[in-house]
């Protein structure tokens, strides 16, 4: 069977990408080896999908090409995407930091795709591996269909048990693109044993300013068995590298609260000034790690000074991830230097485009991999239509 367009993946991208490409008049199939669409999409932000971000600028994304995802961002925002949500009558909600969320449930958004994807008269197959690629004449060649455009939108590694797999980094060698080394991405970070109290405070929740090299987040952090978790530690995991350090800033102005509590509260002890503003476990653990039994009253400036430096900057060097099973996206995936920004189409290989999280293309926690997805299936949707319209 012939089509104009062979999409490979259901996920938010490839869904977007075929609606896009379907309503403008091409003749779309949609492949996907899981059972149902949107897999992923259901189960983000606690089954309510925060599905962008008001806050959505490139400077947001990580990549090696820092300016490729301004063009695809500009020309489908996060307003054009608010403005599909609510033109099928989804209610939704801003939580903090400008994250958008559906008032219902995630299948809200996946049912709107789909709904879509059937304006644009979409062909979409479910449980269908892909198998062997072939390319010649123009044309792509798999699972009995041809199409002079193939799109990767099969995604990252990242949440395996949904059946997530790294295939498109496999395809995009396949046709001679490039591929930057892929990794964990907003995922948890792992502890040595020498890091017996973060063990200890398992459980423990609290705000606090993360820290890797010059780039830093403001939001909880949580400890865990393993490690540490939360947003905060998240959100610096994606800049993460092997070998970094990372600090946290557990009081901000440290000093100037323990000389106010010196005055305050002169017979008391650190722990009790620090229980004032941390959880009680970790206000515990800090002043054991501290070690200051003095009463506050008999504590020199210098012991506050260097109390607070440790509250302020606590630092320790994680010895890895907890991996792609923990991990909200994928960072890295196929080389941008090898896509053209605006259609997103491979600059060798006429025809074969490559979108969402298959591309070295990572936002921060909080809807942005869910804008990058809308934005670059749209400007791959538009960029087919385009070349149908012209005759390619």
């Amino acid at each position: 069977m012939d089509f104009d367009a062979i999409i490979l993946g259901a996920g938010g991208a490839g869904l977007l990408a075929a609606a896009t490409a379907g309503q403008a008049g091409a003749r779309v199939l949609m492949i996907d080896h899981a059972d149902r669409p949107g897999k992923k999409i259901l189960i983000s932000g606690g089954g309510r999908c925060n599905f962008t971000n008001t806050g959505t600028v490139p400077e947001r994304f990580l990549s090696e090409n820092p300016h490729f995802a301004k063009s695809a961002l500009s020309r489908y925002t996060q307003w054009d995407f608010l403005s599909l949500v609510e033109s099928h009558g989804i209610a939704w909600h801003e939580k903090t930091l400008g994250q958008l969320f559906c008032d219902g449930s995630a299948r809200q958004i996946v049912a709107m795709l789909l709904d879509e994807c059937r304006k644009g008269e979409v062909e979409v197959r479910l449980s269908t591996p892909i198998g062997e690629i072939g390319h010649s004449d123009g044309r792509f060649q798999l699972a009995g269909a041809r199409a002079p455009a193939l799109v990767i939108a099969t995604g990252g590694p990242s949440i395996p048990k949904m059946g997530a797999t790294g295939v498109a980094y496999d395809l995009a060698r396949r046709f001679g693109l490039k591929v930057v080394p892929p990794r964990p991405a907003l995922v948890p970070l792992t502890l040595g044993q020498d890091e017996v109290m973060f063990r200890e405070l398992s459980g423990v929740a609290c705000p606090v300013r993360a820290r890797v090299r010059d780039v830093s987040f403001e939001e909880a952090a949580l400890f865990t068995h393993r490690g540490l978790s939360g947003p905060a530690i998240l959100q610096v995991s994606s800049y993460w590298r092997p070998g970094d350090e990372v600090s946290l800033r557990l009081l901000p102005d440290a000093a100037g609260r323990l000389k106010a509590a010196r005055r305050d509260m002169p017979r008391a002890h650190l722990k009790a000034a620090l229980a004032q503003h941390l959880p009680a476990r970790l206000a515990e653990a800090m002043a054991g790690r501290i070690g200051l039994a003095k009463e506050l009253g008999n504590l020199a400036d210098t012991e506050i000074d260097a109390a607070a430096s440790t509250l302020e900057a606590l630092t320790f060097r994680p010895t890895g991830t907890e991996g792609y099973a923990k991990a909200e996206v994928t960072a890295g995936g196929i080389d941008t230097d090898d896509l053209s920004s605006k259609t997103m189409e491979a600059r060798r290989v006429p025809g074969l485009y490559a979108i969402g999280e298959a591309v070295d293309v990572t936002g921060w926690l909080g809807g942005y991999n869910f804008q990058w997805a809308w934005s670059s299936g749209v400007a791959a949707g538009r960029a087919i239509a385009e070349r149908l319209a012209q005759g390619g």
